[in-house]
């Protein structure tokens, strides 16, 4: 399914700052990829009225959060700090994804210790084994799987796709989803404290990994991973600050200043 979008949502920015995993851009410049159990392709073009990108698609529409004012919580992050405006003028056009929960629970278990290149392997190979094969055109894709048809995946099975010591995370978090005692369903909208916790029941899942899970896949927007890059920042640019003098949208501030480190780092 192909799609033109606007230049005010960044396609490379929003789909290269480590938030997912399953969007690659082709030799023409598009951006293909798998979300909702459906392959798209997407370019970026100029167009003139934002408020008609992406209209004939109610999916990506939610999918990049179209219907929330950027703008206006933009401008809150960005006075707030001299590195915040810098962070949000670096990278103009990211957003925060509204990924699937279990897609994106799995993946950030697959993430950890671990570089993008071989998660979106270990991603790929996972769908290509249990999920439903999309056939759209010329290309085949793949949806990532869902909960049952994992349930009877072993761990060895997961290591023979690459896990390696995550396998026995995998099979943990899926048997917690199938048994009822992890609903994700619920998940987004419980007090985040307690959905901290309830992630953090999964086994191998740590501060680290819940945070991601909240921010991407649970629409907890105050949600603040801290890998080593924001590590980095909060000590070099942000000396006393914690997590909640970002504001209500923490999760958003955190992935322009994660953009703009990585970004410096490479010039």
């Amino acid at each position: 399914m192909e799609n033109t979008v606007s230049s005010y949502l960044s396609l490379s920015g929003t789909f290269s700052c480590g938030q997912c995993f399953r969007w690659h851009q082709d030799e023409a410049g598009r951006w293909c990829g798998v979300a909702g159990g459906n392959a798209y392709y997407l370019e970026q073009r100029m167009v003139g009225n934002p408020s008609s990108i992406l209209h004939a698609d109610s999916f990506l529409r939610s999918y990049f959060a179209l219907d929330m004012d950027y703008d206006s919580i933009l401008r809150d992050i960005a006075s707030r700090d001299r590195h915040l405006a810098h962070a949000v003028e670096n990278s103009p056009g990211i957003r925060i994804l509204r990924q699937d929960a279990f897609e994106t629970l799995l993946s950030f278990i697959i993430s950890q210790n671990n570089n993008i290149p071989r998660i979106s392997g270990i991603i790929g190979r996972l769908c290509k084994a249990w999920g439903r094969r999309i056939h759209d055109g010329t290309d085949i894709e793949y949806a990532f799987p869902l909960p049952q048809a994992l349930a009877e995946v072993s761990e060895q099975e997961f290591r023979d796709i690459g896990a390696g010591f995550r396998a026995p995370y995998l099979v943990d978090a899926v048997r917690r989803v199938l048994d009822g005692r992890l609903d994700l369903q619920i998940v987004p909208s419980l007090p985040i404290s307690e959905a901290r916790s309830v992630l953090q029941e999964v086994r191998g899942v740590g501060p680290k990994v819940a945070e991601c899970v909240l921010l991407y896949g649970c629409g907890h927007l105050e949600a603040f991973p801290l890998d080593v890059w924001m590590k980095r920042a909060m000590v070099e640019l942000f000396p006393g600050r914690d997590p909640g003098w970002f504001g209500p949208h923490a999760g958003i501030a955190q992935q322009y200043i994660f953009h703009m480190m990585r970004t410096q780092a490479r010039t």
